[in-house]
């Protein structure tokens, strides 16, 4: 939304009406973030009983506030502000230690199956899981409801998360001998599986979920014939590239299954 709403647009955001479209509910949330004279004008529009409350909430705030301990030391933001950071952190050191452990059965079994190639699909899962967990983040249910909040926070938060985990990958890639396309195109497709999947029972669920069936669909299968399946073949990464780009679109369809604060995610 370049320009400001109409004023009916906004009495009509502050009446809750449920025939607002979600982009355009989202639209307007941001614009208020900016614009005080649209804030005052939905300020003139809210009832009466909602202004009311908002005023004995404020009140009850500010008391408090006063009452209250004095602000949380310097060390103590920071620690808030990388908290998710931190929290990210040990799962980043068992994706190192999952590569590196796959390396060394390659090495000490050189007839088996690629066992870098199998995990690196789903190894990116488990910091994308960390990244958006009420569990890992202390300012989850703050960030969650904030009008940004939604997909396009969850997909900020897993393009982090790939920006850390893909450098593990490429080294245990090059160091098992594999081209960057072959195991890089089936991490893409599993992550925004697990963001299309994310929506419908929360995305630490839909990462457990396809890691699950990818070690009991393909991974033991395989050790157990001691053969590579045909999904991680030299020709393989053009299906892959295209799942991914499907399962990107789905999770864009159900952007809205994401700004739902509930129990799941």
């Amino acid at each position: 939304m370049t320009g400001h709403p109409d004023p009916s647009l906004v009495r009509r955001y502050g009446a809750a009406d449920n025939d607002l479209d979600g982009a355009v509910v989202w639209a307007v949330e941001s614009h208020l973030e900016t614009c005080a004279s649209c804030r005052a004008l939905l300020a003139a529009a809210l009832p009466t009983e909602a202004t009311a409350l908002l005023a004995r909430v404020h009140q009850a705030v500010a008391e408090r506030t006063a009452a209250g301990p004095p602000p949380a030391a310097a060390r103590r933001v920071l620690a808030g502000r990388y908290g998710v950071a931190l929290a990210v952190l040990p799962w980043l050191v068992t994706v190192a230690g999952v590569l590196g452990a796959a390396l060394l059965f390659e090495r000490v079994v050189p007839t088996a199956p690629s066992l870098t190639l199998m995990v690196a699909p789903v190894t990116p899962l488990l910091a994308v899981a960390a990244a958006w967990t009420r569990s890992t983040d202390p300012a989850w249910e703050i960030v969650a409801s904030t009008p940004r909040a939604g997909l396009r926070m969850l997909l900020h938060r897993t393009l982090i998360a790939l920006a850390a985990v893909t450098p593990l990958l490429a080294a245990a890639g090059a160091a098992s001998g594999h081209t960057t396309a072959l195991w890089l195109m089936p991490c893409l497709a599993f992550t925004a599986g697990s963001l299309a999947l994310g929506g419908l029972i929360g995305v630490a669920r839909a990462a457990a979920a396809l890691t699950a069936a990818w070690t009991t669909i393909v991974i033991l299968p395989s050790l157990w014939t001691n053969r590579l399946p045909a999904l991680l073949d030299q020709a393989s990464w053009p299906v892959w590239l295209v799942a991914a780009a499907a399962l990107f679109v789905v999770a864009l369809l159900r952007a809205d299954d994401h700004r739902r604060l509930t129990s799941r995610h």
